[in-house]
């Protein structure tokens, strides 16, 4: 059983950056593969970016790649999202969510994750 729970979260101006952090409980967090995941008002679940356990692959949605990096740091049991150059259709809830296969090429399906955080609120101002 794994807990996750997001931070990071606010409200931003569009341009500015953000980071949001990933804590998963357990000692075998790090046998964990982990993926950001984000909600827009109105809008169903859109997948970010994905790091496999090791963390030497990474995976992202076309709409964020060159401005979002995720790594992690298992010694810490953290995963992280940097957001750069935030955009207002940035604005969503964002969700991290965990599974124990070291790698799945569905990796962009929220139906791949059996542990899901709580979610933080990102708000970008234009």
């Amino acid at each position: 059983q794994v807990q996750l729970v997001e931070s990071g979260g606010g409200v931003v101006q569009a341009g500015d950056s953000l980071t949001l952090s990933c804590v998963g409980s357990g000692r075998t967090f790090y046998t964990y593969r982990v993926a950001w995941f984000r909600q827009p008002p109105g809008k169903e679940r859109e997948f970010v970016a994905h790091i496999n356990w090791r963390g030497d692959r990474t995976d992202y949605a076309d709409s964020v790649k060159g401005r979002f990096t995720i790594s992690r740091e298992n010694a810490q049991n953290t995963v992280v999202l940097h957001m750069n150059s935030l955009k207002p259709e940035d604005t969503a809830v964002y969700y991290c969510a965990a599974e124990g296969a070291q790698y799945s090429a569905r990796y962009y399906s929220p139906g791949e994750y059996d542990y899901w955080g709580q979610g933080t609120q990102v708000t970008v101002s234009s």
